[in-house]
């Protein structure tokens, strides 16, 4: 995915936040490596609380555990980069908060913390509803804000695909 400006995240946030509203859903966010920036775009459209319930930055694996209910077993076998991790992030946002559909990311925005195995700009995504819960990954290229920045514009352009 190529880099984007902030127009185009907001246009995406326009089109999730319609969707959203026709389908009377609201949304709740579970983000690890973006520290919040997907939850700053719903909330830069005004009224944004009528589809957007709130999030959940878990940067640490103490607060995966204590607020998303990732267990320890699961973040020690696998780290917190990875598809079982997110999935219990999507999963957790949604009994927790209270949402209808939610996403979770958690990756390697750098530019230290990378590995053979997960190397920088890997990112991890969980999305959920009531009915299902899909994971995937994206690699990323460019600096840590570049990473952080396309993984936001992902995961909203993966959240309006599922809900069309």
């Amino acid at each position: 995915m190529p880099l984007v400006s902030d127009e185009s995240l907001y246009q995406y946030t326009e089109k999730l936040a319609s969707l959203l509203l026709a389908q009377q859903k609201q949304l709740v966010t579970a983000e690890s490596c973006t520290g919040g920036w997907l939850a700053k775009c719903c909330t830069d459209l005004a009224g944004s609380s009528v589809w957007f319930q709130g999030g959940i930055v878990s940067y640490s694996n103490a607060l995966k555990r204590q607020l998303l209910q990732v267990s320890e077993a699961t973040l020690m076998q696998h780290g917190a980069v990875s598809e079982p991790v997110v999935r219990a992030m999507a999963m957790g946002a949604l009994q927790q908060l209270g949402g209808d559909v939610s996403v979770a990311i958690s990756g390697i925005a750098g530019p230290s913390g990378g590995t053979k195995a997960k190397p920088i700009g890997l990112v991890w995504f969980g999305f959920a509803n009531s009915e299902n819960i899909f994971c995937t990954q994206k690699r990323f290229t460019g600096d840590r804000s570049a990473v952080r920045q396309q993984a936001v514009a992902f995961a909203l352009t993966e959240l309006i695909k599922m809900l069309e």
